[in-house]
């Protein structure tokens, strides 16, 4: 790659497999380092590269191969219709998280129709790169909708923040608030939610199944937490009951092993018509509850 200035595309590509040994990752480089997508990308793929694209792709392959995640090197990674900046400020967007982002997508679509002229309002807590948030503001309609999203960690929040306009005109629909779990929000919005959702951390602090990429190079604060990964989990569910509304819902993803222990603690909460959904793979993953009138 030092004479990246006299090599095309084509023989970048093929340099930048053989160092990588995965021919998606190294066209998702080559595609990043030139600016160029697709189909772009392949039209120049007989070009010769400037010397500063080869050296940004340089940096992307020597990152990789010490062991950075793709998604940090790339610096963006897409959820749903969205494409995020993310970094080592926030957890990388992940399919599980997807659907736990559908699920709340379709209960606020549902609560949208119905709404008999009010604004439906929603909450992402522990928002990160604002992935969950975003992607229902994203999809939901321009009218009559509010989406928070916060966090405790005002880096996150600068991620978050940066991913708003990426949204387009329904960025307006979008509400920022710094501070931990519901405690972000203001007083006044207190029973005024149709929906609570979190991506909160899960994974227990002696997790030894946790991938070390993961453990190495994403925040800890967003993933570790106390008494087995279910302190965050069980915060969130007992401060949301004031601040949903009646018949609102509460959108948790857990991990694979905690569904039994969320569900108890949801029922025994005052949560009714509570549900564990499964993932993909049919492990646990995404907690559903309602907040039951008048509790």
């Amino acid at each position: 790659m030092s004479q990246a200035d006299t090599s095309t595309w084509r023989e970048l590509l093929d340099e930048t497999t053989e160092r990588l040994g995965d021919r998606n990752e190294a066209r998702w480089m080559c595609e990043e380092a030139s600016g160029l997508d697709g189909g772009e990308f392949l039209d120049e793929l007989d070009q010769p590269a400037t010397q500063r694209m080869g050296l940004a792709l340089q940096s992307m392959v020597g990152r990789r191969l010490a062991g950075e995640p793709l998604q940090y090197v790339l610096g963006h990674w897409p959820f749903r219709r969205v494409d995020l900046l993310v970094d080592r400020r926030v957890l990388i967007p992940r399919p599980e998280t997807e659907l736990v982002a559908g699920e709340a997508l379709g209960i606020a679509l549902a609560a949208h129709g119905g709404r008999g002229g009010r604004t439906i309002r929603i909450v992402d807590l522990g928002t990160g790169s604002g992935a969950i948030g975003l992607a229902i503001a994203n999809e939901l309609p321009h009218t009559g909708v509010e989406v928070w999203i916060t966090d405790a960690s005002a880096d996150a929040l600068d991620v978050a923040r940066a991913n708003i306009p990426g949204i387009g005109r329904n960025a307006a629909n979008v509400r920022v608030a710094l501070g931990e779990w519901c405690a972000a929000l203001p007083d006044e919005l207190r029973g005024r939610f149709d929906v609570v959702v979190s991506n909160p951390p899960y994974v227990a602090v002696d997790d030894a199944t946790l991938d070390e990429s993961v453990r190495d190079h994403e925040p800890h604060s967003a993933l570790f937490s106390a008494n087995d990964g279910l302190a965050d989990i069980f915060a969130i569910a007992a401060q949301a009951r004031d601040w949903l509304a009646d018949n609102g819902r509460l959108i948790l993803e857990i991990g694979h092993r905690q569904g039994a222990a969320v569900r108890a603690e949801l029922e025994r909460l005052g949560y009714v018509n509570v549900e564990v959904k499964v993932d993909l793979a049919g492990h646990d993953r995404i907690a559903v509850a309602v907040k039951v009138a008048n509790a």
